[in-house]
């Protein structure tokens, strides 16, 4: 058994990895040539300012006595630049919000793993291909874009790690030490000859990392005074760089400014998936090259934000987030980042025809590098008769568009170019999109086969080893045939041959070969099977339908609680009535009682709202003193009791974490075989560790887990420490039920090995329905969601082979304490 359940944490793993394998895969390619607009560009340098955690609405809106909250923001709006949303993707995290903004694409969730602090992949940005670049903020972005960078052109200036303290008294100083750096620069800029020929040079880049929006926001809320108090701050921080640099440069209006954000924040301080209130930024941008305010009178937006934020008259022009990217490298003259997958908003130049069409041009031509060298990648990879190609972007009609997207040019033709640029950019993301996602088919079918077979053989060894259902089946291990083996051996081969030649990836051998053994060990249990069946065919068929149903309706009430939480208070309603439908109503009227008060109790925690704005104190209180209350009855219970208890058992309770001694086996024969209702008990672990996560507040999202519950033990910012803190806090309402569930199988005399069996089948059947519903098309919030459901279930299941497998080790053996053995049982 304890081999099964080595090999059981293993497949889960593997089942678990391939998630990522499949979706969060780097979407990057390298071997590209750089583009860049042959015309001269309108600005010669660049300034980029990134408020760090700033909603679009919090900029926008009006302060409480009808003021702009940003005033010098709100006069470029209104008097010198182009503004609008700019929507940004999920993960809502610092350094794929900057990666989007200065690399152009939305990078991969594998820099989870590296807490955003290095580059797991190398890629371009315009900081790489800037003739300088001048930075200044936190150390936890700005390295990251100068690390592995060849070449002296970055230079970068940040505060210690330590600074970003979420307890601080302060934090605006974390966005007033970058100002006054950036004016100590300049000010020695004129002191320094070199560096007053560097300052003054074309194609460089100014990035002001503004970070105090995003701690406040973390500490004190969105909605708090020092959250908007800051936001005043940072614009009359900028009002003044501005004005610094129209002065140092002589007004010379070859400077281009943008600001804009890297993800917002909800309402209860926190960010990383897919709420609009983080993924809605402000993009405000003026200067060179960049359209002037312009008046309209209809907007293509029929949202409530222009009316609210008094902008209706003002052209709002969303864009993408990484649409920031190849805007200002169009605007400084620099190649556009390779691995770029934005789409230049021409509609923001204040340029000539003629410049707007070479520029979507050359964005054009940098996507379809992207495309073909994917393309050529893939190809080289896989067999020619294996190989299907992109139908709808051919060589042919690569070139066909090219040609004629330059024939328009040459006759003035701009918009006619520019259409079918942007139609020829399109079709070159879809067909990146198809390459990316080329092996995901393949590679889920072989997980699915896994998933099904790893099941098939769990169920098999409860029907063989743990219930009457095989009667006239040895319970000894039948030799299989040689035929069988050598066949599964052949096609082992066949399949490690086929991935050989392909030049496949180690894990592809993970996951198309472990299907093999696990359906081995399915089909050597043959008669097993077909004895199962002939049982099965005894009862009577609407008894076997209406099991069925229930163990269906079962299973997908556990997967709707997933997505509705009211679906969990449905449940805890339904166990309220089930004493009323069996004897334990009359045997144990008092058990009974208290079973319909907890569960009627609990099924109201899923109808509360998930995520309180603010701190509900007598929420607290009260069930302070409710454990209290609770605490103290259990106590005066165990007082009544004889003080041999007291004296002896409680005592070993205390030690037996220190002195324990393993010397025995169990008696096996005390464990019973499997009723059908122990199928019901399973269901019951499952659905309370569901409802001990979902029902408490806890949602399949990052930005669920408020952090101000670790702030009592850590306020620099550390992700992993961070983390760590908030899986100890959710881990306590699983350790509950988990003893619960150890006192259910001592008094059924239940084997802790067999209740697990059968968690183990609903928790795969339940993961192999999310595994079927993740998605990578619609909302981003929907993508993530989907994605979270697979990764929680799986890791719900790991964890409970492992403590099940501890546990075993733990009340299977005898202990000896102070030369006293005292056993358990089970």
């Amino acid at each position: 058994m304890l081999l099964f359940f080595i090999l059981g944490l293993l497949v889960h793993f593997v089942f678990f990895g391939s998630i990522f394998d499949i979706y969060f895969t780097s979407p990057l390619v390298h071997g590209m040539t750089p583009q860049f607009t042959p015309l001269p560009p309108p600005a010669k340098r660049l300034v980029l300012f990134v408020a760090d955690g700033l909603r679009a609405d919090a900029l926008y809106e009006f302060d409480e006595n009808g003021n702009p909250r940003a005033p010098f923001i709100r006069n470029i709006i209104m008097h010198e630049g182009s503004w609008g949303i700019s929507h940004t993707r999920v993960p809502t995290e610092s350094r794929p919000g900057h990666v989007a903004l200065i690399a152009g694409f939305y990078e991969d969730v594998s820099a989870v793993a590296k807490g955003w602090k290095e580059n797991p992949v190398g890629f371009d940005s315009l900081i790489n291909e800037s003739k300088y670049t001048w930075s200044w903020g936190s150390p936890d972005i700005l390295t990251m874009f100068a690390k592995g960078v060849g070449g002296d052109h970055i230079y970068t200036y940040s505060y210690d790690a330590e600074s970003e303290d979420f307890g601080a008294h302060d934090v605006t100083k974390l966005d007033t030490w970058v100002f006054d750096h950036v004016k100590e620069f300049f000010h020695a800029a004129r002191n320094n000859q070199s560096l007053f020929s560097k300052v003054n040079e074309e194609k460089i880049v100014f990035f002001l990392h503004l970070l105090g929006i995003d701690t406040n926001g973390h500490a004190h809320r969105p909605t708090s005074r020092e959250y908007k108090d800051n936001i005043k701050v940072v614009d009359d921080g900028i009002k003044e760089i501005v004005s610094m640099l129209e002065h140092f440069y002589g007004n010379d209006g070859k400077t281009a400014f943008i600001f804009t954000s890297d993800h917002g924040m909800t309402d209860w301080g926190f960010h990383g998936a897919g709420h609009p209130s983080e993924t809605l930024t402000p993009f405000v941008t003026w200067g060179a090259g960049i359209k002037y305010p312009q008046k309209v009178s209809v907007q293509k937006f029929d949202d409530a934000f222009l009316k609210e934020w008094k902008l209706e008259n003002w052209k709002r022009q969303d864009i993408h987030q990484a649409d920031v990217a190849p805007l200002m490298a169009s605007l400084i003259g620099v190649p556009f980042p390779l691995n770029s997958v934005g789409i230049l908003p021409i509609d923001y130049l204040n340029n000539t025809d003629l410049f707007r069409a070479e520029s979507m041009f050359t964005n054009a031509m940098q996507i379809l590098e992207q495309f073909k060298v994917k393309m050529t990648q893939k190809k080289e990879a896989i067999l020619p008769f294996f190989f299907t190609p992109f139908k709808l972007l051919s060589e042919s009609k690569q070139l066909n568009i090219l040609r004629k997207a330059r024939s328009y040019i040459k006759q003035r033709k701009y918009d006619e170019a520019v259409s079918l640029c942007k139609e020829l950019i399109h079709l070159a993301l879809k067909g990146l999109s198809y390459y990316h996602t080329y092996d995901r088919f393949f590679l889920g079918v072989n997980v699915v086969l896994g998933f099904v077979g790893w099941t098939s053989y769990a169920s098999l060894l409860i029907i063989k080893s743990h219930s009457n259902l095989t009667r006239g089946v040895s319970k000894e291990v039948k030799k299989p045939s040689h035929l069988l083996a050598c066949s599964f051996i052949a096609l082992g081969v066949l399949v490690a041959f086929f991935l050989l030649i392909q030049d496949c990836p180690w894990t592809y051998y993970v996951y198309c070969l472990l299907p093999i053994p696990i359906w081995y060990a399915v089909l050597r249990e043959f008669r097993v099977i077909q004895d199962f069946v002939l049982s099965l065919l005894t009862f009577p068929p609407s008894q076997l339908v209406a099991y069925l149903f229930i163990f269906t309706l079962g299973i997908e009430v556990l997967v709707l609680s997933f997505f509705y939480r009211y679906t969990l208070t449905a449940g805890l309603v339904a166990f309220a009535c089930w004493p009323f439908i069996t004897q334990l109503r009359t045997r144990a009227k008092s058990i009974s009682l208290s079973w319909i008060f907890f569960s009627l109790l609990l099924a109201v925690f899923p109808l509360m709202p998930v995520v309180g704005r603010k701190p509900d104190i007598f929420l607290v209180m009260g069930a302070g003193l409710l454990v209290l209350l609770l605490s103290l009855c259990v106590l005066t219970s165990l007082l009544k009791r004889k003080d041999h208890f007291i004296n002896e058992e409680l005592l070993l309770h205390l030690v037996q974490v220190t002195s324990l001694q393993f010397t025995c086996s169990p008696d096996i024969t005390q464990f019973r075989q499997l009723y059908l209702d122990d199928v019901r008990r399973a269901f019951f672990l499952v659905f309370f560790l569901v409802t001990a996560f979902f029902g408490t507040g806890n949602i399949a999202s990052i930005n669920s887990f408020d952090l101000a519950s670790v702030y009592c033990f850590l306020t620099v910012f550390s992700p992993f420490m961070m983390g760590a803190l908030m899986m100890w806090k959710i881990l306590i309402p699983f350790v509950l039920v988990m003893c619960a569930f150890e006192a259910v199988q001592l008094t059924t005399q239940l084997s802790s090995k067999r209740l697990f069996l059968m968690v183990l089948i609903i928790s795969d059947i339940m993961a192999l329905h999310f595994f079927f519903l993740v998605k990578d098309d619609g909302s981003w919030l929907d993508i993530g969601t989907s994605i979270s459901h697979y990764v929680i279930v799986m890791s719900m299941t790991i964890v409970l082979v492992f403590l099940n497998g501890l546990a075993h080790l733990l009340t299977t053996k005898k202990l000896e304490l102070c030369g006293k053995p005292k056993s358990h049982l089970i």
